[in-house]
């Protein structure tokens, strides 16, 4: 793990620590084409170099979100664009259980996009 996102992680109080860092794991387990950067001082994940999602937290409740790059194009009435044009946003209380299926959902519908080749992979 590249030292800025190591540092990203440790550095979060739990039980953010621990829910981000499985919702990292639930990321990867969805396909082996992802890898992870760091971009706008957050975790950034790609498929095949091509961003597809953040993780970071709110800056007002301090929960972690996950951010969906493409979300326009997703319709998962979880999912909050806000004031936002082409992103949308999965907020996660980290004192609940995760919800494991519908993060799948949402992470294999976005990938979709790249896979299917609606949104264009360089």
């Amino acid at each position: 793990m590249h030292l800025y996102l190591e540092h990203f992680y440790s550095n979060q109080p739990e039980p953010n620590q621990s829910c981000l860092l499985a919702l990292r794991s639930i990321i990867f387990e969805q396909d082996e084409n992802i890898s992870e950067t760091q971009k706008w001082g957050m975790p950034c994940f790609c498929y095949r170099k091509k961003m597809f999602c953040f993780l970071s937290t709110d800056k007002k409740t301090n929960q972690p979100y996950l951010l969906m790059v493409e979300g326009k194009h997703l319709h998962h009435p979880e999912l909050e664009q806000g004031t936002r044009t082409r992103m949308k946003v999965f907020n996660i209380n980290p004192d609940e259980d995760l919800a494991i299926d519908t993060l799948k959902l949402i992470l294999n519908e976005a990938l979709d996009l790249y896979r299917n080749g609606l949104i264009k992979i360089k």
